[in-house]
């Protein structure tokens, strides 16, 4: 069995691609890159987990729902985008083995029987996988946010590549949604405030040494432009857990683009 590889997404902003945009186009590159991810991985897995930018629990913290719903955690979109459906089945047993492994790498860890999906998973995954047929399993980030804890989970959950199973993190390269609000105003056009911290990750991670590329991101906050990029870096840390999965694999840039007036990119290990 090939060992599944471990993705970075961007997920964009709300239900975005559902929904009439100004400008209309704004969102179709993210979205065509999302509907070419499982020619990317290039295998069909048994079962996902997902880290998501809009789950933060005080310790890690792992869904076990069998059938989750959808949390509409976004505000102030049309109405139609609180239709949507995403029918997923949960992964109890996947979850149960996460927190082994968790526990077994001294992590100290919860579970979540009630959870249900919120929009950094369904939005993307809609179009990604829309048969909504694969069990997912969400984990939390821990809401310190600390970024050597969080590549620790991620090599705890490494093992689970070689299980079929898919290690997606959704979250946003660029996330200060003071800059990505007032695009408009400068014509889309990033600032070149931005480059600076898009150029540093993109050299980060795809760095050849898994050692320098994961110090490199303990260190984010010493990268130039970060807390431009990131004033609050929930949107940036399911990379870490992405990147402590990765093991030894180096990633590439799958996805590089200009949306809402900011560089936004897509990382895959393996």
């Amino acid at each position: 069995m090939k060992r599944m590889p471990t993705v970075y997404m961007p997920h964009g902003g709300g239900p975005c691609f559902f929904m009439e945009w100004d400008p209309p186009h704004e969102w179709d590159r993210m979205a065509a890159y999302l509907r070419r991810l499982p020619m990317d991985i290039g295998a069909s897995p048994s079962a996902i987990v997902l880290v998501s930018a809009h789950w933060e629990e005080e310790k890690v913290t792992v869904q076990s729902t069998p059938n989750p719903g959808l949390l509409f955690d976004y505000y102030g979109f049309p109405p139609h985008t609180y239709e949507l459906s995403y029918p997923a089945p949960g992964a109890p047993e996947l979850a149960a083995r996460m927190l082994t492994l968790l526990k077994d790498n001294g992590i100290v860890a919860g579970e979540d029987r009630r959870r249900d999906f919120d929009h950094g998973v369904f939005v993307p995954l809609l179009l990604a996988m829309p048969a909504a047929d694969v069990p997912i399993a969400q984990i939390s980030l821990r809401a310190d946010l600390d970024p050597a804890a969080h590549i620790a989970v991620g090599a705890a959950l490494a093992p689970l590549r070689d299980e079929n199973v898919l290690i997606l993190g959704s979250g946003m390269s660029y996330h200060n949604m003071q800059m990505l609000m007032s695009s408009r105003a400068r014509g889309g056009r990033p600032l070149p405030e931005m480059a600076p911290f898009d150029e540093w990750l993109r050299e980060t991670a795809t760095d050849a040494d898994p050692e320098r590329r994961n110090r490199r991101l303990i260190d984010w906050e010493r990268a130039p432009g970060a807390r431009f990029a990131h004033p609050r870096e929930e949107h940036l840390i399911p990379l870490h857990v992405i990147a402590g999965a990765a093991g030894e694999d180096r990633g590439r840039e799958t996805y590089r683009d200009i949306a809402m007036g900011a560089p936004i990119s897509a990382y895959q290990f393996g």
